[in-house]
């Protein structure tokens, strides 16, 4: 029998096609990883991308690449799967392997300077929400694992839209990396992040966004593919 599964993004509304684009060339990854799979992508800023690939995939399951369980995980994506009868998994960001994954990522970047974790800070940049609690919380939980995983001398996190904001958090850090929270190489991930480590007078390395890491493509595969043994 073959499975399927749609993987959805928000997407920029101002400029929807690069992330569109980007969302199908992650499809095609992780679709690499399953055979026997049809695997899609789309953004939910550009119209009519996700009812078209929901015609084109029959029934599938959906998977939120989004970092947080919140407004567009809970409402929006719930809204349109639902007449459809479409199944809404849990989205990326709340994977259980993210955090080893993660703690992968910053041992080849402290390996790389020669830095030890006990000497190092992480500063975890993230969205954050002036409405929703969710976006914050998966920060704050997100930096404190890998502080528990790796023993960084501090862990800190900082937000694009709520304090404490993500220029101040990178304030004084002294030897620091920094991991970007976010899943697309989006306006927040181009544009909100460096210029707010460019103000903290940041100067440690910046890892990319998830979209990048080349472990999140089997991250995803193993996902589906454990749900579906699971039933």
């Amino acid at each position: 029998m073959t499975r399927s599964a749609l993987i959805v993004a928000h997407g920029s509304p101002s400029d929807p096609d690069p992330q569109e684009t980007a969302l199908k060339d992650l499809a095609a990854r992780v679709g690499a990883l399953l055979p026997g799979w049809r695997i899609g992508g789309a953004t939910l800023a550009k119209e009519g991308a996700f009812d078209a690939a929901v015609a084109d995939l029959g029934t599938p399951w959906v998977y939120p690449y989004f970092m947080a369980r919140g407004y567009f995980t809970k409402k929006v994506l719930a809204e349109r799967a639902d007449p459809a009868g479409l199944r809404v998994l849990e989205p990326f960001g709340t994977e259980p392997a993210l955090v080893t994954s993660a703690a992968h990522a910053l041992q080849r970047e402290l390996d790389a300077k020669g830095w030890q974790p006990a000497d190092t800070a992480l500063l975890v940049a993230a969205h954050g929400s002036a409405v929703s609690r969710t976006s914050a919380e998966s920060a704050r939980d997100f930096a404190a694992a890998l502080k528990a995983e790796m023993g960084f001398a501090e862990a800190r996190a900082g937000y694009v839209e709520e304090p404490p904001f993500l220029n101040e958090s990178a304030r004084g850090l002294g030897q620091a990396i920094c991991l970007p929270q976010f899943a697309l190489n989006a306006g927040h991930m181009l544009e909100d992040v460096p210029q707010a480590l460019a103000e903290a007078g940041f100067a440690g390395p910046v890892l990319p966004a998830f979209i990048d890491w080349p472990e999140t493509p089997e991250l995803i595969a193993q996902s589906l593919e454990t749900q579906a043994d699971s039933g």
